[in-house]
């Protein structure tokens, strides 16, 4: 009898240490009702140098589970994209036993738990859906009166529904600043802190402070050393670029990967332009830079652009919208980029205007002032 029991319990133990997770290893298990077997489920992560998801692992459906095993050096945020269901999973790819269950029909409300750092992830989605929901009632509720203000070009009642719109921006602000003060052990802290470098004017001295409260596994993380690389970049004093001085010659690819210098891009005048795709003053200026370039090109004005983008795809397309014919530059590195670094830019749109020689004999000029410079050196 003892050893009918011994046995018993033995089998039991078998198949528990079957679902759990060994030390350095994850399971990730999921649930999902009404998908056929044999359609599959791919796990995604941006890549690091194009900034595009990439599929590092694809399991089938089988009795609507699947599971993925591996093993993770450190906490990462992935994706998991279920064949013919629309939207992605997001969550912390870390080792231990992860769960998720997903509603075919919303992936949106799907809930992952099991290790801290999901945990942290669930609840911290929550409340700012929250916020969202409120949000979502203010545009219900306020929608016809927006139309009709803009007909009447009422500009009080519409700057005042932006203003009361703008509120629910600073609860998130708030929400997500909150959460960095009082979790940092938690990925999600890392991860917020890190997108507050993509604010037009980072204020590098909170995330400073943020920073330095975080845990050392945190700091230890991929993400920890890119916040404390960047924050090296703006607390590092680097000399400025200025007017008088010659400008650093660089090289970088253009869109088909062929190198381009600034050397071999000066013109009788040249206009070095630090831009990206995301950054909308930077869109609005290109139309005139167009116009520019098209009047005076013939007469000696060259440009080179040097993108700030991470996105080599969104870079081109930009590229293309707003008919950019000039040459194109960009490491894909964001305010990383080893250019912007030598001349000191921490926010776009910035200019350099050079002579001949390459030496900077403005900066920052915009529109009709940009215009009136470039006729005047060209007339000279």
């Amino acid at each position: 009898m003892t050893k009918k029991i011994l046995l018993v319990l033995s089998v039991i133990l078998v198949l528990i240490s079957c679902n759990k997770a060994g030390e350095n290893e994850y399971i990730v298990t999921g649930t999902i009702k009404g998908i056929d077997n044999g359609k599959t489920v791919t796990l995604e992560v941006q890549d690091e140098k194009t900034g595009q998801l990439k599929a590092v692992d694809t399991v089938k459906i089988e009795n609507g589970k699947f599971v993925f095993k591996g093993s993770a050096k450190e906490p990462e945020l992935y994706l998991v994209q279920v064949e013919k269901v629309q939207g992605k999973v997001p969550f912390i790819l870390e080792n231990g036993d992860i769960e998720m269950t997903i509603n075919k029909d919303s992936v949106a409300i799907t809930k992952v738990s099991g290790t801290y750092n999901n945990d942290e992830l669930t609840s911290y989605k929550e409340n700012g859906m929250k916020i969202q929901k409120k949000m979502m009632k203010f545009q219900e509720d306020n929608m016809a009166k927006m139309n009709q203000a803009q007909q009447k070009n009422d500009t009080i009642v519409m700057n005042s529904l932006r203003k009361e719109y703008s509120k629910f921006q600073e609860e998130f602000a708030k929400q997500s600043e909150d959460y960095i003060k009082t979790h940092p052990k938690a990925f999600i802290s890392a991860l917020i802190i890190e997108g507050m470098f993509n604010q037009m004017i980072p204020d590098v001295k909170k995330i400073n402070q943020y920073y330095t409260a975080l845990d050392k596994s945190l700091k230890d993380t991929k993400h920890g050393k890119s916040i404390k690389t960047k924050l090296d970049k703006f607390l590092k004093p680097v000399a400025a670029v200025e007017v008088g001085s010659v400008a650093p010659d660089f090289t970088a690819p253009d869109p088909n990967g062929k190198p381009i210098s600034l050397k071999q891009s000066l013109g009788k005048v040249t206009i070095i332009d630090f831009w990206a795709s995301w950054c909308n003053p930077c869109r609005m200026e290109n139309p005139g830079n167009v116009a520019l370039y098209n009047e005076f090109h013939s007469k000696g004005l060259n440009i080179i652009g040097v993108s700030l983008d991470k996105d080599a795809a969104k870079w081109k397309e930009a590229i293309a919208k707003d008919k950019l014919t000039w040459p194109q530059i960009s490491n894909l590195k964001d305010f990383e980029d080893p250019i912007a670094v030598s001349y000191n830019v921490n926010q776009i749109p910035s200019t350099f205007i050079l002579d001949a020689s390459g030496k900077v004999i403005a900066k920052d000029l915009r529109g009709p002032a940009l215009k009136a410079k470039i006729a005047e050196l060209l007339g000279k």
